[in-house]
């Protein structure tokens, strides 16, 4: 990296160093904007990535998407453009020097304002690439992300600033190599904008069963075009897209609840008790129960911030 992006890497780290003072997420007082800190290199996490710009600021991180692996580190920013079911792992930070994070969320309809208000031109018949990738930091983006942040010490200019701010990093996402990525997210007739709305359905429905038909007909799509799609957006299936979520939801409610196993395998969507405790052990490495013995181990019995499997 050049100096020039070390130094403002630095900055930003006193920022969020300041404003996370103990391992966790933590909101600010931009409400899309969060900062992150770990202390130890820990074991894996799942949670569903919101479209959202990540970047490391100290530390390296790994993001799973099924089998496809993204790190990053201070030289890189990450980008999901969709929501996306991923297992995260940070595998650098030290209490000496802790692994600092950066996650701004937007939204689609940002994306679409940005694409009114330049030249960008987006053909809707573009191959669909993968709703996540990482990309290497510039200093002019790093220049609009420590803007943004040191906002939290003038609250009063939030309002008016923070959306300045927020568009220009995306502006700069935008005019990146993978900005391709986003553009087609808002692109009526894309493939990556007809996937969207599948995904939205699937989210909003995960515990009913799947009806590829039906989702083929809300994505107006044939069915064998969504399949296609899906996996080249999302690296899987509707079908294992839609398994992610149910299992991610059944270990948060198994984490915040007083339920039992059955009674959430139920809530998720799952017929069969059996069945979701094996696809269960499948994804988390342990059956549930166990799973939850060995969190509440692992927590020293304090509440489980279930705010971290989602950054």
């Amino acid at each position: 990296m050049s100096e020039t992006i070390t130094n403002q890497q630095k900055e930003l780290a006193k920022i969020i160093e300041h404003f996370a003072q103990k391992d966790g997420v933590h909101p600010t007082a931009i409400p899309s904007l969060f900062f992150m800190r770990v202390s130890h290199a820990a074991g894996q996490t799942h949670g569903v990535y919101k479209p959202s710009f990540c970047m490391v600021v100290q530390g390296e991180k790994e993001v799973w998407l099924a089998q496809e692996r993204f790190r990053y580190s201070p030289a890189d920013y990450l980008v999901a453009s969709v929501h996306l079911p991923v297992t995260a792992q940070v595998t650098d930070a030290t209490p000496d020097v802790p692994y600092l994070g950066f996650k701004l969320e937007f939204t689609p309809s940002q994306i679409l304002e940005l694409l009114h208000d330049t030249e960008f031109r987006v053909d809707p018949k573009q191959t669909p690439k993968r709703a996540m990738f990482v990309s290497q930091i510039e200093s002019s983006l790093l220049d609009s992300v420590i803007r943004l942040a040191r906002l939290l010490d003038s609250p009063k200019d939030i309002p008016v600033l923070a959306p300045l701010f927020t568009k220009e990093i995306l502006y700069r996402v935008l005019q990146g190599r993978n900005g391709m990525i986003l553009e087609q997210l808002v692109m009526e007739g894309s493939s990556t904008h007809q996937i969207k709305v599948a995904i939205e359905q699937v989210m909003n429905n995960y515990d009913n069963p799947l009806r590829i038909e039906e989702l083929a007909e809300i994505a107006n799509m044939s069915i064998s075009s969504l399949h296609r799609h899906f996996k080249e957006i999302t690296a899987m299936s509707p079908l294992q897209f839609q398994k992610q979520i149910r299992l991610q939801e059944a270990r948060r409610l198994l984490l915040t609840e007083l339920v039992d196993a059955s009674e959430v395998a139920y809530r998720v969507g799952y017929e069969s008790a059996s069945q979701f405790s094996r696809e269960y052990a499948r994804m988390f490495g342990y059956p549930p129960k166990a799973d939850m013995k060995r969190l509440k181990e692992t927590y020293d019995q304090e509440p489980v911030n279930t705010e971290q499997v989602n950054v």
